[in-house]
């Protein structure tokens, strides 16, 4: 199985999406530190010229691949993978899951106007006190995301690509 964590940027949400996925991050819905989040791989490390390239984070407990993107405000992104991926898949007659889930909806603008002055604007001094607030605010809907996909992933036997919106989770 292949797990892909998608939002605007793939920077920060995603990031965390992924290290919870991969147990670099406490397995709770605690508070995480600062130091914690600033440390996690990708994490406000992308720019502009990475927006739909897929980033490897590392294989899960379970030996599923765990990937993030940036796909900008591109509605079209994820359905035109899934599409492709349906191709390749049949085409290379691979059994393999694919599960896209959308971690946008866990954003709060703390972090969307930290991401913009940091990453946009490259004014770090407001931008990361400013990303590093957001992700607090929403590290346990985050993790609890991630609980749902990797759930969704286990359990649903007949769909070889899942987009999850996982609109539940609008902050």
């Amino acid at each position: 199985m292949i797990y892909i964590y998608n939002d605007f940027a793939g920077t920060h949400s995603t990031a965390l999406a992924a290290a919870y996925h991969l147990k670099q991050l406490p397995q709770s819905e605690r508070k995480l530190t600062t130091e914690e989040i600033v440390n996690v791989k990708y994490f406000n490390q992308l720019t502009k010229k990475d927006f739909g390239k897929l980033f490897f984070h590392g294989t899960d407990e379970n030996g599923h691949s765990v990937y993030s993107i940036g796909r900008k405000r591109n509605k079209f992104a994820v359905p035109a993978m899934k599409e492709m991926t349906l191709l390749l898949l049949e085409k290379f007659h691979v059994n393999e899951k694919i599960v896209f889930s959308n971690t946008s909806p866990t954003v709060p603008i703390a972090m969307s106007l930290g991401g913009l002055f940091s990453r946009g604007l490259h004014i770090d001094f407001i931008g990361v006190p400013l990303l590093v607030m957001g992700a607090k605010q929403c590290c346990d809907t985050i993790y609890r995301l991630v609980e749902n996909t990797k759930q969704v992933g286990n359990t649903t036997f007949n769909e070889q690509v899942i987009i999850l919106e996982n609109e539940m989770y609008h902050v």
